[in-house]
């Protein structure tokens, strides 16, 4: 095969947007900018428990419906071009971009660190690397459990965090049961009786953190760290236990929230398909309130208003950063098309008709 032939396509073209999924990417997304929101006012107890409640299963709930969007991933070119253009240079841009406005302030990182992310680069890392082995996830006979096994035992070991690996192998069960869901599995969530169970598990969820998350490391939650470091500092029998609570808080709790995301078309349907570029950009905005004008520093002092405020202001924030004007003004920046840089793909030829 020469240089410039075109590439085979071996895929089906993209399917219709479900409604269900994209209200979900709506949801969770508002609880990914509150909850970073949040985490410059965790040290204040006003604020801890919501914090603990939200990271309890808000990556585990996006996670999950990330895997189950990357199901039908083969490796073919096209697939690899959106890959090279949707992760890897988005990745790129922010890694790079957040690291020297961090740089500019603290001093550090120096030297830059392009494939250790410090924050928002790490799940776009994840998603790549979740992606390239999504076919061995695929053919497995125990997908799950080897994936459950992983996540208990990285914990154990040293892993450098190159591509954030220990967050990639201690969130990887929640990727790998959203490959194995379907549509109807999602639907069976919504069913009535469910989604009351549902409502009152996440109550219930939250009240316990509220009474009781006032001592619980919160580290726990970020998934990173060896078991037997600071601020863990766990035995590994401790270390598996409380991670193996986590995986299973986890999935509860996704699978209640997943239940209570209406399946109908609405406003949050259009602002659901636009969720990439509030993740990205969000980031911006937490890191120039914090260093350049110490908007959190200085409103910690009012205490659960500061919080409140917090909460207010990253709805209407993550709202206005999934409006269309936004997806037209950086979707050149963080999803380009490249078209100069990829070999033509061949259209796959249609099959003859069985006789």
């Amino acid at each position: 095969m020469s240089a410039l032939e075109p590439l085979p396509v071996v895929t089906s073209p993209p399917k219709e947007r479900v409604a269900y999924l994209d209200n979900a990417r709506y949801w969770v997304m508002l609880l990914v900018v509150i909850g970073h929101s949040l985490t410059q006012y965790v040290a204040m107890d006003s604020a801890k428990a919501l914090y603990v409640w939200i990271y309890s299963f808000h990556m585990p709930f996006f996670i999950l419906i990330s895997g189950y969007t990357a199901r039908r991933y083969m490796g073919d070119a096209r697939q690899v071009q959106r890959i090279v253009s949707t992760l890897v240079v988005p990745y790129l841009v922010v890694e790079t971009s957040m690291q020297l406005i961090t740089r500019h302030y603290t001093g550090e990182p120096d030297p830059l660190a392009l494939l250790s992310p410090q924050w928002l680069g790490w799940f776009m890392a994840a998603l790549f690397v979740w992606r390239l082995t999504t076919p061995i996830w695929r053919a497995l006979k125990y997908p799950i459990t080897t994936s459950i096994v992983i996540s208990l035992l990285v914990g154990l070991i040293e892993v450098p965090n190159v591509l954030a690996l220990p967050k990639i192998l201690g969130f990887l069960p929640f990727y790998v049961v959203g490959l194995h869901m379907s549509r109807d599995r999602f639907l069976a969530l919504t069913a009535v009786p469910v989604r009351i169970a549902s409502a009152i598990t996440l109550t219930v969820a939250f009240v316990v953190c509220y009474v009781y998350s006032r001592d619980w490391t919160v580290d726990w939650l970020l998934w990173k760290s060896r078991y037997d470091e600071d601020p863990l500092g766990a035995t590994p029998f401790e270390g598996i236990t409380q991670r193996a609570e986590l995986l299973v808080i986890g999935f509860v709790l996704t699978f209640a929230a997943l239940s209570l995301v209406p399946k109908r078309r609405s406003i949050t349907t259009r602002l659901g398909e636009r969720t990439f570029y509030c993740y990205l950009l969000h980031g911006y905005l937490i890191l120039i309130l914090r260093e350049q004008f110490d908007v959190f520093a200085d409103t910690e002092q009012y205490g659960v208003k500061a919080v409140i405020g917090a909460v207010l202001i990253a709805v209407v924030v993550a709202n206005l950063l999934m409006t269309a004007p936004i997806k037209k003004i950086f979707q050149p920046v963080f999803e380009p098309k490249l078209r100069w840089a990829f070999r033509p793909i061949e259209k796959a030829a249609p099959e003859p008709a069985a006789k």
